[in-house]
């Protein structure tokens, strides 16, 4: 049984490596902002960097779990909601404070009837530590 105290080191490493994780975050929006937006359009450029986005983080998760090993399903969802609520922080502060968007512009990124799929990045945030221990469980057990 792992010691409370290597647990919690676990679980602050993983809330400090959100910082690796807005990079990439950061990143990947650069990418599309600059590389293929003009030519596919904000809408598609939108879809295609949630999933690229989705990619990365999947990635870097698994990465993550090599180093830091999440003991528990429910360590890796607590670390998800802590991401998803980092990220989400960081996007309203940042995204209207600092890029100087207002409130509803922010809010019409989760409008999926429009295509938007952020929600399904974040849904990815929450999940994605809990889905790539899961894989890494089932690998170490074949």
């Amino acid at each position: 049984m792992p010691s409370r105290s290597r647990e919690n080191a676990t679980f602050r490493r993983w809330i400090i490596a959100w910082i690796g994780g807005s990079v990439l975050g950061v990143a990947n929006g650069v990418i599309r902002e600059l590389a293929y937006k003009k030519r596919v359009g904000e809408s598609a450029a939108n879809q295609v960097s949630a999933g690229s986005l989705i990619l990365l983080l999947a990635l870097y998760f698994a990465a993550l779990q090599r180093r830091w090993p999440v003991r528990t399903n429910r360590d890796a969802l607590e670390i998800g909601g802590v991401w998803a609520g980092l990220t989400v922080l960081f996007e309203f502060g940042f995204g209207h404070y600092v890029d100087r968007k207002s409130w509803a512009e922010l809010l019409d990124n989760y409008n999926v009837a429009e295509g938007q799929l952020w929600s399904l990045v974040l849904l990815w945030v929450v999940l994605g530590p809990a889905a790539t221990r899961a894989v890494a469980a089932c690998a170490n057990v074949s």
